[in-house]
């Protein structure tokens, strides 16, 4: 396959299952798309599996190092004949056709990895799931996306099974196991060759589904150029890793924070990943002593539990963490800084734009503050009218860039964009040094008593108070105030839940922030709600869960 790099000219695509091309917005309906950096400037024809495996085998890498994983140590060459082979089974076994979608159930894995590479590379659309969701939110992804086929975890098959049977599109479900399974056997037959589909530029590669709060999940639609960009800009001009890198961490792949940091961010630099089933902050830092690993990607709450144990695992070989997801509070990043001596790269991305659109590296990096747009990318802070808004106010912020929203078939569309923007849902405002400053999500804002106040930040006053383990902070209603700030509190093992505890919290928020900002109601709890991927679920605090 030769792919000269050159300005689109015109849309081509390869995809002769053309549902994810019709159920696209209309174009009047999508971001502004910016490709200014020279390195955006892709070719008309562009298969990212092809870009970010076959070259690097091509140019000499076949041997290094690629990906590692229990029992399992892949070269480049390695993995570019698994995925040869399941891509031989797909097409010539299965019979995936390009455009067609494939579900990918399982936890992450050098199988999981080969699995998504073979699927793009033949010109199919891989769509991830979380190891956790049940069956009915599985029937929900297939039929929103009229899946055909799936690869699982023969492990996780159940559910997907009991999926099936009230989708009508999903015929097929090849398992995989521990090097044993069906699909491992079909391919040890295949030969290690396969010629990549040459897909369109704009031909969709993958469709992520965001893991929302409540009601009927969106499909992010992304083309194999938004996966090569996402790769050009983040990584590239912030991150900065080196091809002896080790990459490891906590996000699934199904996630496109987990799918950018541990495959295609280190396939892009030729660098190698670490992908491990289980990396909970228990687990995260044996793995990491492990395997030597110099770059670490996992959720704020992650980083502040293995500080917390830094002591017992040897975690000198790290050089690089990232932290997204979501908001990354002071007081964890101090901690981490204090255990490791390394300061934490904060971002902020969002499954409709792929990966991390604001930050800021390590020598910039500063407390409150995420960072600066992302070269490739603008930023703005606009009023609910969609003006702009000067330095120091609090508003939405908007993206513009290579990458942007794109929902399968979705009303939600004209929500997410207007004007050409993406707007994120997160409040924000401008620092004077230039830095974008987190306040929010836009529905985390509470309004006491003629007050906006931000969950997140008094968030990050309770977690400086050596009682507090983790919190939550929402609004709930108040007949006299309209909202209260409430806390949902993990105390530390060795303070006592009780009425004395929760004054001296409300006293060392009234002396820590502007004591209009204190919780004035306080519920202890043994566990907080969070996603898979670590997210605290905020909702479900609002409503009692």
């Amino acid at each position: 396959m030769t792919l000269e790099r050159s300005t689109p000219q015109r849309p081509c695509s390869a995809h002769v299952d053309r549902y994810a091309i019709e159920h696209l917005p209309p174009r009047e309906q999508w971001p502004e798309m910016l490709f200014e950096l020279p390195e955006l400037q892709f070719p008309p024809r562009l298969n990212c599996a092809f870009e970010l495996l076959d070259r690097a085998v091509a140019a000499g890498r076949g041997e290094r190092l690629c990906i590692q994983g229990a029992g399992v140590c892949w070269s480049y060459a390695d993995l570019q004949a698994q995925v040869n082979r399941i891509a031989r089974v797909l097409v010539d076994e299965l019979g995936v056709v390009p455009g067609n979608r494939v579900l990918l159930r399982g936890a992450n894995s050098p199988m999981l990895a080969a699995c998504w590479c073979a699927v793009v590379k033949a010109g199919a659309i891989a769509v991830g799931s979380m190891p956790l969701l049940r069956a009915r939110e599985l029937s929900a992804i297939i039929d929103k996306a009229q899946i055909s086929h799936a690869l699982c975890d023969e492990r996780l098959a159940e559910e997907l099974e009991s999926a099936r049977i009230a989708c009508s599109t999903l015929t097929r479900i090849v398992p995989y196991g521990q090097g044993r399974g069906e699909l491992e056997a079909r391919a040890a037959n295949q030969p290690p060759r396969f010629e990549a589909v040459e897909t369109g530029a704009e031909d969709i590669a993958l469709i992520a589904f965001t893991s929302g709060t409540t009601g009927v999940p969106k499909g992010a639609m992304h083309s194999h150029r938004d996966v090569m960009a996402a790769c050009a800009c983040w990584p590239a001009h912030v991150l900065r890793p080196r091809p002896e890198d080790i990459f490891i961490g906590s996000p699934p792949l199904a996630f496109t924070f987990g799918l950018g940091g541990l495959l295609l961010f280190p396939l892009a630099a030729g660098a190698s990943t670490v992908l491990v089933e289980k990396a909970s902050p228990d687990a995260l830092p044996a793995a990491i002593e492990q395997y030597r690993a110099t770059v670490c990607f996992t959720a704020p709450t992650s980083y502040r539990a293995i500080a917390a144990q830094a002591g017992r695992h040897d975690l000198r070989s790290l050089r690089l963490c990232v932290s997204a997801g979501e908001a990354l509070p002071a007081a964890t990043r101090t901690a981490w800084k204090a255990a490791t001596g390394i300061e934490i790269i904060d971002g902020i991305g969002s499954t409709e734009l792929l990966h991390i659109f604001i930050s800021a590296d390590a020598a910039q990096a500063r407390p409150g503050a995420t960072g600066l747009p992302v070269p490739g990318y603008r930023a703005a802070i606009l009023d609910e009218q969609g003006r702009e808004l000067p330095p120091g106010r609090v508003g939405r912020l908007a993206i513009k860039g290579p990458t942007g929203c794109r929902y399968l078939a979705d009303p939600r569309q004209t929500q997410y964009v207007q004007n050409g923007w993406n707007l994120t849902g997160d409040a924000y405002r401008v620092a004077a040094d230039g830095q974008y400053e987190y306040q929010a999500r836009t529905d985390d804002m509470i309004v006491s008593g003629g007050y906006n106040i931000a969950g997140p930040e008094v968030e990050g006053a309770l977690l400086l108070h050596p009682a507090v383990a983790e919190c939550g902070v929402v609004g709930v209603p108040d007949e006299a105030r309209g909202m209260a700030v409430k806390a949902y509190i993990v105390p530390r093992p060795g303070f006592e839940a009780g009425p004395d505890l929760v004054r001296d919290l409300q006293d060392f928020v009234k002396r820590t922030i502007a004591p209009y900002k204190y919780p004035r109601r306080i519920e202890f709890r043994a566990a907080l709600p969070r996603t898979e991927t670590g997210k605290l679920q905020r909702f479900k605090l609002r409503d009692g869960g």
